[in-house]
């Protein structure tokens, strides 16, 4: 049985905000610093194998908590940044709802491939989950923690997983630093054990903050 579990970074000045994201390499805030510092003895208690993070400094510096407590090294994969945003990277998304308005209903109505230059979903998900899977392989039986983005984890959940973009609408986003756990098993391949699992409520944030 392997267990993988995807963790999203912690809480960045453009997340407080509602800024577009995506793939700017945004720091932590200090609330994000503590939230990461709080979530990792619950993580380093499931004793991972291996740590693998996107190299956006949001979700490095997050998997970097956990490897202060493990001694683990974080592996570093590019394939794991959120979702290019294209035209709306740096906006509000009220700006981003003003400047594009067909693209930006089209988003909100749940399209995989709205225009302004933002990255499809079927895109997305392929980058990810292959991100993920080779993550896993690093310890087959074990346990790997990915450290990702929101909206880049769920689709990559839902690629091993096999499910389609709208059926992934009705999975809610992660929270700041809370996670998913997928295991894979010979019999059953990849399935979901939980979702959302973290340490601190908080309101939940659209996938392109």
């Amino acid at each position: 049985m392997t267990r993988l579990i995807i963790w999203r970074h912690g809480n960045t000045d453009w997340n407080a905000t509602g800024r577009v994201q995506g793939q700017t390499d945004v720091p932590l805030n200090d609330l994000g610093r503590e939230q990461a510092r709080a979530a990792a003895p619950v993580l380093a208690a499931l004793r991972p194998d291996a740590i693998v993070a996107s190299d956006l400094r949001r979700a490095a510096d997050t998997a970097a908590a956990l490897a202060a407590l493990t001694g683990l090294p974080v592996r570093t994969d590019a394939r794991l940044r959120e979702r290019h945003f294209g035209q709306w990277q740096g906006l509000a998304l009220t700006e981003a709802a003003e400047r594009f308005p067909d693209e930006y209903a089209r988003w909100r109505a749940g399209d995989p491939d709205p225009g302004a230059g933002i990255e499809s979903l079927h895109d997305l998900g392929k980058r990810l989950g292959a991100a993920f899977q080779e993550a896993a392989d690093l310890a087959t039986g074990g346990t790997v923690v990915v450290t990702t983005h929101g909206g880049g984890a769920r689709q990559g959940v839902g690629h091993l997983l096999g499910w389609d973009h709208t059926v992934l609408r009705s999975l809610g986003s992660l929270a700041n630093c809370h996670w998913t756990e997928l295991r894979h098993d010979d019999v059953r391949g990849w399935h979901l054990r939980a979702h959302n699992v973290g340490l601190i409520t908080q309101p939940a944030l659209t996938d392109a903050v």
